[in-house]
């Protein structure tokens, strides 16, 4: 494999070839650290390729074959990295669930998939299946419901259900039991083709149903490849930590793909909450964060300096403040003098550093964000302090990168340049399309979306987007998401629900107005600041939809609505707006598994909130 440069350049490959390739080449180096018990245990690549190796030829003994599609349903884990290599090893695909799906999602994607396995991370996840078996009737093509995790399963029927153990146990039988066929799993690997589909990836549902996008080992590699390239990506400047659903196209380019191209470590956080401790453990060298994380990172720093003694505050708002306004000139394209350099680096010594370390930020050499928009204040935040990040575009249907900053092209609110070899044009109405190896194969089952997706071999993205004068695109928002008022105005909603979502009080911003004379605005509260600044007020509140009532924090709001109003024209003020009394949850239909808000549902799930809006 010594031309593996550049047959990773043209996705030459397939994943499970360059497990082989590392597991033989470093068999004894790191590739897989998981925290247990309080212990992060190491899993080297010759330990990765036998548990692959294994899970690979249980599934064979099960009558898993080419061409089947197994599914997951589970939290992070090394075995979630198993299953999908070793599903793709034996010429199947893998369908990716997301583990807070409810069980009616669950049940649609198991059908649609036409899964014959489904890999559950625990019991509830078991408890999905069943449920939704229950409730709709039996699957039809399932055979074999495999959990990693077995506690509390005891009573449980057994006809179709194993633990991931019992599965792998049998593959180990299977070696021993078959010696002729030593080398069968590795001429199940050799048999694999670039352009073979490796996953199913689907879409999340925003305006419907989702679809499932056919992924080749070809598309994920030559989407992947332009950042190794582009930000000098080898094994030791690569680890990164795994904590976004693996069934995410992003998390899966940044935790599988590029680990399995350049021999990196992927680290998996306990789980989402426990995301900051897990980066203060690790400190990971590489980023990849959707733009909730990386504004949930910037508020814990704002709400711990909040809670400091007076001097250490001032001396916060100093190095900020400073870092800010050399930002701001360097950005305008001038330089610092010697005096602000000299106090550019007291700012680093005494407030940059150590923010980075209380964010578990400190080692990062390229930070990336993606999946949807980002307030320019969040990006210039990090700049500021001194965190090279990066803002990515792509979409499940571009294997999810197509565009993507680097340190001469990072303006800040835009999306970047297009990928090497990618080809793209702005429609009359300003969608972006584009073409390039990395578009996906086509949806599953569904060739009259397909046909809607790809016209003429281009790539419709649905993405309204500007072309700025440096070379990069600006992503304006979701065709399907501008506001056309009763005026004739078309308003882009994202810009000014990213600057309502700047205040560190507002946690989602949802702007409405289609057809109507003005805009209004559907806020729900951050519960943990302003629920501190209620506390240190002295008002009293027992719950959310409570603390969302009072009416100091409406006037608290309401400032905060006025501040990003003069910001904006006039036609693009937001002249009223309500409180949730609620939190958006995936469970109740309001949002999808990534956190998008699901606009199409919005005006008819908050009916009497529209109504006190617009009467």
């Amino acid at each position: 494999m010594k031309d593996l440069g550049e047959r990773l350049k043209s996705g030459n490959y397939t994943l499970p070839q360059l497990l082989m390739h590392w597991s033989e080449t470093i068999p004894g180096e790191l590739a897989i650290r998981e925290k247990d018990l309080g212990i992060w245990n190491r899993i080297t690549w010759a330990d990765y390729f036998a548990n692959v190796k294994f899970f690979a030829l249980g599934l064979h003994s099960l009558g898993f074959g080419r061409g089947d599609r197994l599914a997951i349903a589970s939290e992070d884990t090394p075995e979630w990295l198993y299953s999908d290599i070793a599903t793709q090893a034996l010429g199947g695909m893998t369908v990716g669930v997301y583990p807070t799906n409810p069980w009616p999602e669950l049940d649609y994607i198991l059908r649609h998939s036409k899964s014959s396995v489904v890999v559950c991370g625990d019991q509830e996840q078991v408890d999905k299946v069943l449920d939704a078996e229950e409730n709709s009737g039996a699957f039809p093509d399932l055979k074999v419901i495999v959990c990693v995790d077995m506690k509390g399963m005891r009573g449980y029927d057994r006809t179709r259900l194993r633990s991931f153990d019992e599965v792998i146990e049998a593959g180990r039988d299977h070696a021993s039991g078959h010696p002729e066929d030593a080398d069968f799993f590795g001429e199940c690997i050799r048999a694999t083709k670039p352009d073979d589909p490796a996953v199913v990836v689907y879409t999340s549902g925003t305006t419907g149903p989702p679809k499932g996008a056919l992924l080749s080992h070809r598309n994920l590699l030559v989407a992947s490849y332009p950042l190794i390239l582009q930000f000098d990506l080898t094994r030791d400047r690569y680890s990164v930590v795994c904590y976004l659903p693996l069934c995410h196209v992003a998390e899966r380019i940044f935790s599988t793909i590029l680990s399995l191209m350049i021999g990196g470590q992927v680290n998996f956080a306990e789980s989402i909450d426990t995301v900051q401790v897990n980066l203060r453990e690790i400190a990971p060298k590489v980023f990849l964060g959707v733009p909730r994380i990386w504004e949930k990172l910037q508020y814990s720093a704002s709400i711990r300096i909040q809670d400091a003694r007076p001097l250490a505050r001032r001396i916060y708002n100093w190095g900020l403040d400073l870092g800010q306004a050399h930002f701001r000139k360097i950005e305008a394209g001038g330089q610092l003098n010697p005096v602000e350099r000299i106090k550019h680096f007291a700012a680093k010594i005494l407030v940059f550093n150590p923010l980075k370390r209380f964010m578990g930020i400190d080692k990062v050499h390229c930070g990336f964000v993606g999946g949807a928009s980002i307030s320019p204040e969040v990006v210039r935040f990090f700049r500021v302090i001194g965190v090279p990040l990066y803002q990515v575009y792509g979409m499940t249907e571009s294997a999810g990168l197509a565009f993507f900053q680097n340190a001469e092209k990072a303006t800040v609110g835009a999306a970047g340049v297009p990928a090497p070899g990618l080809q793209y044009r702005i429609a009359e109405d300003g969608e972006l399309e584009i073409k390039h190896p990395s578009v996906f194969l086509g949806y599953l089952d569904n060739q009259k979306a397909t046909d809607e997706t790809i016209v003429d071999g281009w790539l419709q993205t649905g993405d309204v987007v500007e072309q700025l004068d440096n070379g990069e695109i600006a992503i304006v928002d979701r065709k399907k998401s501008i506001i056309i008022t009763s005026g004739g105005k078309n308003i882009t909603p994202s810009e000014i629900e990213n600057a309502l979502k700047d205040s560190i009080y507002i946690a989602e911003a949802i702007v409405v107005g289609e057809g109507r004379n003005f805009l209004g605005a559907l806020l729900q509260i951050d519960y943990d600041t302003v629920g501190k600044w209620a506390q240190a007020q002295g008002l009293a509140y027992t719950t959310f939809s409570h603390l969302s009532s009072l009416e100091p924090i409406r006037d608290l709001i309401s400032k905060e609505v006025e501040r990003v109003n003069d910001a904006f024209a006039r036609v693009e003020n937001i002249r009223k707006f309500v409180l949730l009394k609620k939190q958006l949850d995936h469970d109740d239909g309001e949002m999808t598994a990534t956190q998008k808000v699901r606009r199409n549902i919005i005006e008819t799930k908050f009916k009497t909130e529209m109504s006190e809006i617009y009467g």
